[in-house]
C-alpha cells in the first residue's frame, strides 16, 4: 500500500472518532498533499496555507523562545482549523465545527499526527521528499545551504537606513 492510502485510512479513522470534524488533510511541511477529506474546499489551497501559517508558526514559536512548533489552533467564527506537526517532514490539518470538543480534537489530532509521521518515516523516510538532497545534521534538522534557509521558515527582513533624515519638532 502506498503511504497516500495508509494516510487516508487515518483521517477516515480520525473522522469517526471526533465529533463535529469537518475535514483533515496531512501535507509535506512544503504545502504538497500527501492525503485529505476535505468535503468542499480545495486540497491544494488549504496545503499551501497550511504550509504558509506552518512557516509563521516557527517564527513565533522560535522568537518566543517556546521550542519546536508543536501546534497551531485558529478559531472563526463557525469553527476552527487545528494544525498539527506530524514528524518533521509531514502536517496534519483539521478543520472542525463550532461546537467541537476542543480538547478531544487536541488529544485526536496529536495522536494522529505521531500516527501520520510513522507512516511518513516508514515509506519515504525521514527528511525525505523535495529536499531530501539537502545533507542532515546529527539531530536530523536539515543544515542549510550557502544562503538558504531550512524548511519551514520565513525570511528576515532587515530594517534600513530611511533615505532622508526625518524632521524634528516644529
Amino acid at each position: 500500500m502506498a503511504v497516500e492510502t495508509d494516510v487516508l485510512d487515518e483521517l477516515r479513522r480520525l473522522r469517526t472518532r471526533v465529533p463535529r470534524l469537518a475535514g483533515s488533510l496531512a501535507a509535506t511541511v512544503d504545502g504538497l498533499v500527501l492525503a485529505h477529506d476535505v468535503p468542499g474546499t480545495e486540497p491544494e489551497g488549504l496545503a499551501a496555507l497550511t504550509a504558509a501559517a506552518l512557516g509563521v508558526a516557527h517564527r513565533m514559536t522560535d522568537a518566543a523562545g517556546r521550542g519546536d512548533f508543536r501546534e497551531l489552533l485558529v478559531r472563526g467564527a463557525q469553527g476552527y482549523i487545528a494544525t498539527y506537526a506530524a514528524g518533521t517532514t509531514a502536517v496534519l490539518t483539521l478543520l472542525a465545527d463550532d461546537r467541537v470538543n476542543v480538547g478531544r480534537l487536541h488529544l485526536e489530532g496529536r495522536r494522529s499526527g505521531t500516527r501520520i509521521a510513522e507512516l511518513v518515516d516508514a515509506r519515504i523516510g525521514p527528511g525525505g521528499g523535495r529536499h531530501a538532497d539537502r545533507p542532515a545534521t546529527r539531530d536530523g534538522a536539515p543544515h542549510p545551504a550557502d544562503g538558504a534557509r531550512p524548511i519551514g521558515t520565513l525570511p528576515v527582513r532587515t530594517p534600513q537606513r530611511p533615505a532622508h533624515r526625518p524632521r524634528t519638532g516644529g
